[in-house]
């Protein structure tokens, strides 16, 4: 897209907070990164009227004056891929923020400009292509050890194409240095700059048929999404909305974390840069955030980067699935992005549609959410190579209301609900998930990967759990009318079994060390228990025992122990509870 001339410069005529326009843009493009004033800030064009272009600017435009310059740059907003990205913080234009705070303190000066990977770090390099093949856009050109974790395959840009000319040998070498030469005469490095806001390019896509596993039970039991799907954690201001995504980063069965903080509370965002670099990995041992690529977009930043934050936290993490990772993007949240567009639009003055978002909004969000999914990578002739990118997106309906515009279009492009609910959060029942309003539309895909990888039972046990709290929510409706004496003994068993899935399943604490990871055997077995429980009380009540006997019995507190115990005890310890509990139970004499 660059200019094949002289570069296109014009002047402002307009500026109305993030949104700014320029006459004698004659030849710019949708999408072309500016240059705005005499401090050059960095800003992108979202509309163009003849020869006025408008754009939208990435920093505060406190001080700019009409009749400015206002120079068109000849590239899309693009982000730099490349080794050295794990472990790093961006703003939502990517420029790494420690870099920006060594250069102007604490608040980000304007039109500052960094690279986002250091040229001076040398990288030891693998080559894995020779000269004479034939190459393609995504052939893995050589490896380099980013982390401890985390093998850096070096792509060829998707574009590129040709014969192999010369190779680099095997060394150290910058991100600049040129590591692989065509006949055309194209020079191919350790990195490469991609558009943000268009989509990576894959081979194909595959079925979502595996399980993305979050270590909480609520989760992979109830509403279960497959790696490649996407998911919307919606919730009213309290209910935990940071927490489960910073949970599903530290212990979900993905190998890239990209989490993207967008318009978020600056101590909350504060809080995340302090706590994931001394987060424990449990995969490897070593800082979560060797793993992990932050996105920041506090919101005292400008609206417009808001935008871009997102895009480029999903771009990088296309990055990653295209060497063959499972990347999982956290993205909170997407209601700050929404209002982002709100007031670029208002500032555009465009028709409003519901609540004053843009008619657009549905579009936008159903191209971002489209962007997750399983994959086989392009560029794979040496033996294909699988990915995948997973997207957890957390919503903030005002007032927790799941009817408004943002909630509802993500609905319709998710495959996931992970509803959160404040009268959960408040009665410190964590994940404060509701279950009753909560679904998953991957279990048909799902069902057969757990037939053959979970414990035998499990998907029958799940569908009872399901109808047992379905049962109790009617029957809650009955005690707040006639009271619980009113229930047969049986009835009052559901309630009881309910209440024991609620307290000792569905709720996790995330401050022990064995419950604020389960398993997926430790969380079948703890279900099993419960069931288990539940079918041998159903045979005392037949018996004709006493209800209040059975509820009497010390069994149920070693029952709600259980999801204390190390994963790696719990088969044993499970097995002496459902003996103990057994023979406790076969002890209790008929009425009368």
């Amino acid at each position: 897209m660059a200019h094949s001339e002289h570069p296109i410069v014009g002047s402002l005529t307009l500026i109305s907070g993030p949104m700014v326009a320029a006459g004698g843009m004659l030849g710019v493009t949708m999408g072309e990164i500016v240059r705005v004033g005499n401090a050059r800030l960095m800003g992108e064009v979202i509309r163009i009227d003849g020869a006025t272009a408008y754009a939208q600017v990435f920093e505060d435009t406190g001080g700019l004056y009409v009749g400015e310059p206002v120079e068109a740059m000849g590239d899309a907003l693009s982000v730099e891929l490349g080794p050295g990205l794990l472990g790093g913080t961006f703003d939502g234009i990517q420029r790494p923020l420690e870099s920006l705070r060594q250069a102007s303190g604490d608040f980000i000066g304007r039109g500052l400009t960094s690279h986002a990977l250091d040229r001076r770090t040398k990288w030891h390099l693998v080559p894995r292509v020779a000269p004479g093949d034939e190459l393609t856009g995504g052939t893995v050109l050589g490896t380099v050890r980013e982390t401890a974790s985390i093998e850096h395959r070096i792509l060829a840009p998707p574009r590129a194409a040709g014969r192999v000319k010369r190779v680099a040998p095997e060394g150290e070498y910058t991100v600049t240095d040129t590591i692989v030469e065509l006949d055309g005469g194209a020079a191919l490095t350790l990195m490469h700059r991609w558009p943000v806001k268009q989509a990576r390019p894959v081979a194909r896509k595959l079925p979502p048929d595996r399980p993305f596993l979050t270590g909480q039970r609520v989760l992979d039991c109830l509403f279960p999404i497959a790696l490649g799907g996407a998911a919307i954690v919606p919730g009213g201001f309290g209910t935990g909305k940071t927490v489960v995504e910073q949970t599903l980063a530290k212990f979900c069965n993905a190998d890239v974390i990209v989490y993207v903080g967008c318009g978020e509370r600056g101590n909350e965002m504060a809080d995340v840069l302090s706590e994931f670099p001394a987060l424990n990995d449990p995969r490897t041992g070593e800082s979560l955030m060797n793993r992990t690529v932050l996105v920041v977009n506090t919101s005292n930043m400008p609206v417009a980067a808001r935008d871009a934050s997102v895009y480029t936290g999903i771009t990088i993490a296309e990055y990653y699935r295209d060497q063959g990772y499972d990347v999982a993007v956290m993205a909170d949240s997407t209601s700050r992005w929404a209002e982002a567009l709100r007031e670029i639009s208002s500032r555009l003055e465009e028709m409003p549609g519901e609540e004053g978002y843009p008619t657009y909004l549905s579009a936008r969000v159903a191209e971002f959410y489209e962007r997750s999914g399983r994959v086989v990578c392009a560029g794979g002739a040496g033996g294909e190579r699988v990915g995948s990118l997973t997207l957890v997106g957390a919503v903030s309906p005002p007032g927790g209301d799941f009817s408004e515009p943002v909630t509802q279009t993500s609905l319709r492009v998710t495959g996931g609900l992970w509803a959160l609910d404040s009268a959960l959060a408040y009665r410190r029942h964590y994940p404060a998930i509701n279950w009753n309003r909560s679904y998953s539309l991957y279990f048909a895909e799902l069902d057969a990967w757990f037939d053959e990888h979970a414990p035998a039972g499990w998907i029958r046990q799940r569908q009872t759990a399901m109808q047992l709290m379905q049962r109790d929510a009617e029957l809650q409706e009955v005690v707040q009318l006639v009271g619980p004496d009113a229930l047969q003994d049986n009835e009052r068993l559901i309630l009881e079994i309910s209440k024991m899935i609620r307290e000792v399943f569905l709720q996790q604490n995330a401050f022990s060390d064995n419950d604020a990871f389960s398993s997926l055997e430790k969380s079948a077995g703890l279900l099993e228990a419960l069931l288990a429980f539940h079918d041998a009380c159903r045979e005392q009540l037949d018996r004709e025992v006493s209800l209040s006997r059975i509820l009497d019995l010390p069994i149920r507190e070693d029952l709600a122990r259980l999801r204390d115990v190390p994963n790696e005890a719990f088969a044993e310890r499970t097995r002496q509870v459902i003996e103990a509990m057994k023979t406790a139970l076969a002890e209790l004499t008929p009425k009368g």
